[in-house]
């Protein structure tokens, strides 16, 4: 299936306007949350033990609090599609740009523009394993395993970003192409 680089290109935009917006709303709940209870959700992205865990759930026990970091991890459900596929078509876009013909430089950069969307789904385990150590008992292995998501999810999204950087980079320095023939 081809897409035009007209469609690309809205896809691109739009999903990363909705993607910085959902970020934005994030960031500002996370803040709040932080600043109220001593932990955000990035702090329960970044532990490593059951006891770090527990530490973060107690901190959030108060009806208010476990209400703001419950719908943080639900933003970020939905946050999830959202970078995934912005990156993924500004890694589309660097494809395009740096790559049109087909030959292995064309497959890798199409692998690497598929990155950020198993960043997402990468993302996904992540937030289940946490929602599964906040309601339940966690281990040192849940939290061991939900980090190691984490760090992957983080690896594909860089990729991501540097994959979409190109795309914007391609949308300036590609050559126009030439509709004149030579006679």
């Amino acid at each position: 299936m081809q897409i035009s680089t007209k469609a690309l290109n809205a896809r691109w935009g739009w999903t990363t306007l909705a993607s910085l917006a959902a970020w934005g709303a994030l960031a500002f709940l996370d803040l709040r949350l932080k600043a109220h209870t001593g932990y955000g959700t990035i702090d329960l992205q970044k532990a490593q033990t059951a006891v770090q865990v527990k530490a973060i759930a107690s901190a959030w026990i108060a009806r208010p609090d476990a209400v703001l970091a419950g719908f943080n991890l639900g933003l970020d459900f939905l946050f999830m599609p959202l970078y995934g596929f912005a990156l993924f078509y500004g890694g589309i876009a660097a494809r395009e740009a740096f790559a049109p013909k087909e030959g292995t430089l064309r497959r890798l950069a199409t692998m690497f523009a598929a990155a950020p969307l198993a960043g997402a789904v990468f993302d996904v385990m992540e937030n289940s394993f946490e929602l599964s150590m906040l309601l339940g008992a966690p281990t040192d292995q849940m939290a061991s395993i939900s980090f190691s998501m984490t760090s992957a999810k983080w690896i594909c999204v860089i990729v991501g970003i540097a994959m979409a950087l190109m795309g914007l980079a391609g949308r300036f320095l590609r050559k126009p192409v030439s509709t004149e023939t030579k006679d």
